[in-house]
């Protein structure tokens, strides 16, 4: 019989050396006592475990997730940890992958020890309370807390702390250990510790805090138990407070009812919104017809559309702008920037529109739908062509927007905005180029759209659709020239 002696704090490697050790010398479980120092000798006089020396040693292989879960158990307070461990150990010798069998025995017990040294853990994450005390370097608070884990935690969880206070000093003592922080280290002890007396105002806080946090009418004493059972309640400021508040949990919920507010009659909500739509009315009035139909849009509903698109995006540019451009729709860098014509599609625009000689500050660009249609793939939002009845939803927008600005040209950038301009739907190289008579003695010109030049997957077919595409922007620029000669 081996004896094995360990100071079972929470130390892995003390463990594991020993561990190593025996199985090297195919000691098995059986054959193994494990007790903690201050137990007693062993009252069987067993041999004790073998030391390796620097030249004896050899490998123990075993899978990383052996290494991960037994540094969690190991700092589990069952006395029994360090058997079960090590049975698991030599069967791994054997059954390579014992830890995925969950009906196992010795798996399942392993299992409970690692979850209750991660409740444990999260509990004190939870449920320390610190107190401040007098500094002692100048410029920096000074707080202690005393916890009291079931387990061998505090050098596992002390990392938590240093990340999230790292801007002050503090102390937290347990009978299992401490941790203290000094803005420059993290010590950490596996010796018992003595707690601190110490109490400030913050405990009033808390109990302020948590006083008028509570809810009388949502008590789950057993769920509040379950997770904040009564042995942390003696550390807990706040938690002096707990009985009586739930002593009188049910008064205060029935005098909640009796002051709830009466239900307004059944026409309250329609009688409201017209209120509130004849106040936005009488705001919108004193604008200007271009600025008050871009405040109306902002609140469409006419199509599904704007429940997923971010906002409505509206044309953009003089009012008095005598050449429109109208596109398919807002793109995703559109859609969140609240602006037309800014995207990728934006830029070809721009450098074609620049070429031509047609100033982007003196022109009014819109689009056909107001809201971005798109489809999800993973964190992307892909755009989606809009139909035939959402166009026809935005009609009446275009048709405003061109009614108020009065163009010369109106320039169709695609097939959607030819439909939405004409309520015709034809092959743009059918209509491509062409001056289109419209009313009022406005033309309109069609060419493709430079989104869909964007897309083609030909890099040959896209600098000739690109070259097209400069050439009709030129052609935009000489049609203004000819009627403003005329």
């Amino acid at each position: 019989m081996r004896t094995v002696t360990l100071e079972g704090r929470g130390e892995f490697a003390e463990w594991r050396e020993a561990a190593r050790g025996l199985l090297l010398d195919r000691v098995e479980p059986a054959s193994v006592r494990w007790q903690l120092a201050g137990d007693g000798a062993d009252l069987f006089g067993g041999a004790a475990a073998p030391e390796i020396g620097p030249g004896e040693a050899r490998d123990v292989v075993v899978p990383k997730s052996f290494m991960e879960t037994a540094e969690a158990a190991i700092c589990h307070s069952d006395p029994d940890r360090f058997s079960l461990l090590y049975r698991i150990l030599w069967r791994m010798q054997a059954e390579r992958n014992l830890l995925q069998v969950a009906s196992d025995g010795d798996v399942a017990q392993l299992v409970r020890l690692v979850k209750n040294v991660r409740r444990d853990s999260h509990k004190m994450k939870a449920f320390v309370r610190f107190r401040e005390v007098e500094a002692v370097q100048a410029g920096r608070r000074r707080f202690v807390a005393w916890f009291e884990p079931e387990h061998f935690i505090v050098a596992r969880t002390a990392g938590f702390f240093q990340r999230r206070f790292t801007d002050m000093d503090w102390l937290i003592a347990t009978p299992k250990g401490s941790a203290a922080w000094n803005g420059d280290e993290l010590r950490t002890s596996r010796e018992p510790a003595l707690r601190p007396e110490a109490e400030d105002e913050t405990d009033e806080l808390w109990r302020t805090y948590f006083a008028n946090i509570f809810n009388p009418a949502r008590v789950k004493i057993r769920a509040m138990q379950s997770e904040m059972p009564k042995k942390y309640w003696k550390n807990m400021p706040e938690a002096s407070l707990i009985p009586d508040l739930i002593a009188g949990a049910e008064r205060r919920v029935q005098e909640m009812a009796a002051r709830e507010a009466s239900q307004p009659p059944a026409f309250h909500e329609r009688l409201q919104a017209q209120w509130r739509g004849k106040e936005e009315e009488d705001a919108l009035s004193d604008l200007p017809p271009l600025k008050r139909l871009h405040e109306e849009a902002a609140r469409c509903t006419r199509c599904p559309l704007h429940c997923h698109a971010t906002q409505t995006v509206f044309g953009e540019g003089p009012a008095d702008s005598q050449i429109m451009f109208v596109g398919e729709q807002p793109g995703d860098v559109e859609d969140l920037a609240g602006r037309p014509f800014i995207g990728p599609a934006g830029k070809v625009f721009d450098e074609a529109a620049a070429a031509a000689g047609i100033d982007r500050r003196q022109i009014y660009v819109t689009n056909a739908v107001k809201h971005f249609k798109y489809e999800r793939r993973g964190k992307r939002r892909i755009h989606m062509r809009p139909d035939a009845g959402e166009v026809a939803h935005c009609r009446w927008w275009v048709a405003k927007e061109i009614e108020i600005i009065r163009p010369r040209i109106v320039v169709a950038l695609g097939a959607t905005a030819y439909l939405s301009l004409t309520g015709e739907s034809r092959p743009i190289a059918e209509v491509r180029g062409m001056p289109i008579p419209m009313q009022e003695d406005r033309m309109l010109l069609v060419t493709t759209h430079p989104a869909a030049i964007l897309r083609m997957p030909d890099e040959d077919l896209k600098v000739r659709s690109l070259e097209a595409f400069r050439s009709d922007m030129a052609g935009v620029r000489r049609l203004f020239d000819t009627l403003s000669a005329g």
